[in-house]
C-alpha cells in the first residue's frame, strides 16, 4: 500500500472507493453475536450522551461574545446618558467583542483543555483581553476620535470586561470538569490489534494528558496463542465480530488500528467489518517507517494517526441537522395538521380499530425504534412484525389504506417522531421493520453492507426515494438499489441536499406504481 493509496482515499467524506472494496468482502453476520462477560459488562453499563468538544467551543465562542457585549452596554447605562451617541458606543462595542474573539482564537483558550481551568488559561485571556483595548486605543488616537468615547466608560469596560470573562471562565470549568467526569466530553476508544503494536499506542495514550481518549476495551481476530487475552493492562473482550455487535450495544466513537501499516490484508479484512458502524476509524502511524508529509497525519494527543473513515454526521454537522428537522418538521406538521384530522376522519368512518399504527423499526445504529403511522390495514389483520410485505390488490389494506398508502399519506404521523421524539429525521434512509424481507431473505442478509445505512439517524424521505425506489421491496434487486442510494446520501449529506429531497419528494409521491 502507498503514500497515494492511503492518504486520499480512506477519507470518509469522500469514501465510495474504499467502500466499494469493502462491499467486495464477506457478508456481516445478520443475526447478533454473543458477547464475552468482560464485553457484556463494558456494553451494559450506563453510558452519557456525548458533548461535541468542536460544538462546546462554538457555544463558547458564541456566549463570551455576548457577554462582552452586555458588559459594553451595561457600563454604558450606568455611566452615561442614552441619547444619539449610543450607536456609537454600539458600534465600538462589537467591534471590541469581534477583536476579542479573533484575540482569544489566536490565544489558544477555545479547546477542551484550556476549558480545564489551567492558570495558563486565564493569563492568556488577560494577554489577549489587553492586546484588544490596546488596538483600539491606538486605532483612536491615530484617527482622532479619542474625544468620541469616554475614557471612564473605556476603563470600566475593560476592568468590568476582563473580571465578567474571568469569571465565567471559572463556571465553565466546573461545567466541563462535571461533564468529563460523567465521561461525556471524552471519546469512548477500542482498540483494534493487541501485541507490541497495540501497548504501544495504549501506552502512549495514557501517558498524554487531555487526549481526551477513554479506551474502552481491545479486540483482536487473533488466537491467546499468537496475540496475549491482555494488552498494556487492556483485558482483550472480543474479536472484530464481537467489536461490530460491541458498537451497536455501547457508545464508541473512536476506533484505533494498532496494526502496521504494511498488514494491508488484514485492515482491510477487518474494515470490512467495521464500515457499517457510525464510529471514526484511525490507523496508528506512530510506528510507521513510511515518512509521509506531516499534513498526511492527523494527531490524537501527539499520537499521528491515518484517517480511515469519519463519522457521516458529527459535530456542527449534528446541530444543523437537528434544528432542521425541528424548524422544518415543525412547520410541516403545523401545515398538515388539517390534512392529518381529514384523514383520520376517514380511517375511523371506514373501518373499525385504532387510528395509529405503531411498528418496530431499525434506526440509529440498528437500534430499534417505535414509528407512528396511519393504519392502513383491518385491525384484524394489521403486521406490526412486517412478516409479509405489502403486495398489489392485498386484501388486508382497507379503502382509504389504499389511498393514502398510494400517495404515502400514512406517513405524516412519523412528523411526531421528527419533532417530538427525535428518533426519526425528515430525510434520510426509510427504517425497515426487523422482519422485512426479499425473496424470503431478511434484507441484511439479501444485501451485503446493509447496515451501513443505520450510520446516520432513519428518515420519512430519502433520496431512494425521490429516484424511485420507494413502496415494495420484494426482489434482491430491489433493496439492493435502495440501499446503494441511501449510501450515496450519506456519503454526500449536506442541509441543501436534504432541502433538495424534500422539494422533490411531493413529485416522487406521484409516481405510485410500487406503493400498495
Amino acid at each position: 500500500m502507498t503514500d497515494s493509496d492511503l492518504r486520499p482515499s480512506l477519507s470518509a467524506t469522500s469514501a465510495a472507493a474504499v467502500i466499494d472494496r469493502l462491499r467486495a468482502g464477506p457478508r456481516a453476520a445478520a443475526t447478533p453475536l454473543s458477547l464475552s462477560p468482560e464485553a457484556l459488562a463494558v456494553a451494559d453499563a450506563p453510558t452519557p450522551s456525548p458533548i461535541s468538544p468542536i460544538v462546546l467551543a462554538g457555544f463558547v465562542r458564541i456566549a463570551e461574545f455576548a457577554l462582552i457585549v452586555v458588559v459594553g452596554l451595561a457600563m454604558y447605562a450606568a455611566y452615561l446618558p442614552i441619547d444619539e451617541d449610543i450607536w456609537r458606543y454600539l458600534v465600538a462595542i462589537v467591534a471590541i467583542a469581534t477583536l476579542s474573539t479573533l484575540a482569544f482564537q489566536t490565544a489558544d483558550i477555545y479547546q477542551v483543555q484550556a476549558f480545564r481551568g489551567y492558570e495558563k488559561q486565564y493569563m492568556r485571556l488577560a494577554s489577549a483581553w489587553s492586546v484588544v483595548f490596546l488596538i483600539v486605543i491606538g486605532a483612536s488616537f491615530f484617527a482622532k476620535a479619542g474625544d468620541m468615547f469616554s475614557r471612564v466608560w473605556l476603563g470600566t469596560f475593560y476592568v468590568s470586561g476582563l473580571a465578567a470573562l474571568v469569571l465565567s471562565r471559572n463556571m465553565l470549568f466546573y461545567l466541563v470538569r462535571k461533564w468529563t467526569r460523567e465521561g461525556r466530553l471524552t471519546r469512548r476508544t477500542v482498540i483494534v490489534g493487541g501485541g507490541d503494536f497495540g501497548a504501544g499506542v495504549i501506552e502512549e495514550l495514557r501517558a498524554q494528558k487531555d487526549t481526551g481518549v477513554e479506551i474502552v476495551g481491545l479486540f483482536d481476530d487473533r488466537g491467546d496463542d499468537r496475540s496475549s487475552s491482555d494488552c498494556a493492562g487492556e483485558r482483550k473482550l472480543g474479536t472484530v465480530d464481537d467489536l461490530v455487535e460491541f458498537g451497536r450495544r455501547t457508545r464508541v466513537d473512536l476506533v484505533i488500528f494498532s496494526l502496521p501499516i504494511s498488514a494491508e490484508g488484514r485492515i482491510l479484512q477487518m474494515l470490512k467489518k467495521l464500515w457499517v458502524l457510525p464510529v471514526d476509524i484511525r490507523l496508528a502511524a506512530h510506528t510507521n517507517k513510511l515518512q509521509f508529509r506531516p499534513r498526511s497525519y492527523s494527531y490524537i494527543g501527539k499520537v499521528p494517526v491515518l484517517d480511515v473513515f469519519d463519522r457521516p454526521i458529527a459535530d456542527w454537522d449534528v446541530v444543523m441537522k437537528w434544528l432542521f428537522d425541528k424548524i422544518i418538521g415543525g412547520l410541516l406538521l403545523i401545515a398538515a395538521l388539517p390534512l392529518l384530522a381529514l384523514i383520520a376522519i376517514a380511517i375511523k368512518l371506514d373501518s373499525r380499530g385504532p387510528l395509529l399504527f405503531k411498528q418496530k423499526r431499525y434506526g440509529f445504529n440498528n437500534d430499534l425504534i417505535e414509528v407512528y403511522k396511519f393504519r392502513s390495514m383491518r385491525a384484524d389483520a394489521t403486521d406490526a412484525q412486517a412478516n409479509k410485505l405489502v403486495t398489489k390488490d392485498d386484501p388486508r389494506v382497507t379503502r382509504v389504506g389504499r389511498i393514502i398508502r398510494k400517495a404515502s399519506l400514512d406517513e405524516l404521523p412519523q412528523l411526531f417522531n421528527v419533532v417530538f421524539k427525535g428518533n426519526l429525521s425528515l430525510v434520510g434512509p426509510r427504517p425497515h421493520a426487523v422482519n422485512a424481507k426479499a425473496e424470503a431473505r431478511l434484507y441484511a442478509e439479501a444485501v451485503d453492507g446493509y447496515f451501513a445505512r443505520h450510520r446516520v439517524k432513519p428518515g420519512i424521505t430519502g433520496w431512494a426515494q425521490i429516484n424511485g425506489w420507494r413502496g415494495e421491496t420484494d426482489t434482491q434487486e430491489k433493496i439492493q438499489r435502495r440501499v446503494e442510494h441511501d449510501l450515496y446520501y450519506i456519503e454526500n449529506w449536506s442541509v441543501l441536499l436534504d432541502l433538495y429531497i424534500l422539494a422533490h419528494t411531493p413529485f416522487a409521491l406521484l409516481k405510485t406504481e410500487n406503493a400498495y
